[in-house]
């Protein structure tokens, strides 16, 4: 049966978004997924379901030579930066910092997506913006192969992602960072089996995204980046609908929670066996902190089912939409543990 024939069979049953351990059978029958086997079939209509309002995945046809282009190159104290751009599709070039840390050897390497800010891929580079962002840089010293990319529409990048052919600046996003993973695994200085994504708000729901499609992203750090939709901003997702996100979700989903195709507890099972790691303040104002765990409960015994129990983690930093000291020092030595 087709992806998005499922997925819509998933709508007209009505089967709840954290009733993760269903699925439905050739005859459109919901039935209790008991296996890993089982599961597949309910994490292919979810993928399904979130390209009912991203659009769909583009795929291979648009992979084109990476042809990386270095600009700029300077020697910090323990690592290099260099400034580049890279092809992501026929015509469309993406603007990133890149860090290599000075020691010899392979290293693993992680992806690091900024929030919602002009500069872009200038924070989490430390360049400016919140000194508790600048996780490329922090990474990077610490002995990890970072790379920091602008999202559409941020820093140096300008894109119509409508104009290419997309439904939503968000799979657009998704294919841009997909097409990062490929410059990171081309490097000689990474190990290409040892990657993770790390993101904050913004680039905190897109590393959700990108591990969700993407299974070479080891583990997924995001930072203040969902909860249920059901209680984001009181259940009103217009946030969520505007060009830079998914215009779908008002043209068809009319910004309500209950005609999604998705959710957040399905994006986080999405990724089992694979490792997360949460920051969900106790105080953000964007991700109300009941709403996040709402969805590791649901998540959670999907995981069991995978024998990954210990790999979905959530800290609660006294805080608002922040990611202070603490908590990034937990998420490095989770991604230190994940990518060994």
């Amino acid at each position: 049966m087709p992806c998005l024939a499922i997925a819509a069979l998933l709508v007209s049953a009505a089967l709840q978004r954290d009733r993760l351990l269903v699925y439905l059978d050739d005859q459109g029958q919901a039935q209790p997924v008991t296996t890993p086997a089982e599961w597949a079939l309910r994490r292919q209509a979810i993928l399904a379901g979130m390209q009912e309002a991203m659009g769909p995945h583009p795929g291979n046809d648009k992979r084109v030579p990476l042809d990386v282009q270095v600009t700029e190159e300077v020697a910090l104290d323990q690592v290099v930066r260099r400034r580049l751009s890279f092809a992501v599709e026929a015509g469309d070039r993406v603007p990133a910092f890149l860090f290599l840390p000075k020691s010899a050897g392979k290293h693993a390497a992680v992806l690091c997506l900024h929030q919602t800010i002009q500069i872009g891929k200038g924070e989490p580079a430390g360049l400016g913006g919140s000194a508790n962002l600048h996780y490329a840089l922090e990474l990077a010293e610490r002995g990890f192969v970072t790379l920091a990319p602008d999202y559409p529409n941020f820093g140096d990048y300008q894109v119509d992602a409508y104009a290419l052919g997309y439904a939503s600046a968000t799979m657009k996003g998704i294919w841009n960072h997909q097409r990062a993973l490929d410059l990171l695994q081309s490097l000689p200085e990474v190990d290409p089996e040892r990657i993770g994504c790390i993101g904050h708000s913004l680039g905190g729901h897109n590393t959700l995204y990108l591990a969700a499609f993407d299974e070479r992203v080891k583990i997924a750090v995001t930072s203040c980046g969902f909860n249920a939709f059901s209680k984001y901003m009181g259940g009103d997702l217009t946030g969520w609908s505007h060009k830079g996100y998914m215009p779908r979700i008002a043209e068809r989903y009319h910004c309500r929670p209950a005609e999604m195709p998705f959710d957040f507890p399905e994006i986080l099972a999405a990724i089992a066996p694979r490792r997360i790691f949460i920051n969900a303040p106790l105080h953000d104002s964007n991700f109300e902190v009941s709403g996040v765990d709402d969805c590791i409960t649901a998540a959670r015994p999907v995981f069991a089912l995978l024998g990954a129990e210990d790999h979905l983690t959530v800290i609660h930093p006294d805080c608002e939409h922040d990611f202070p000291p603490s908590a990034r020092e937990a998420a490095y030595q989770a991604i230190a543990d994940a990518l060994r």
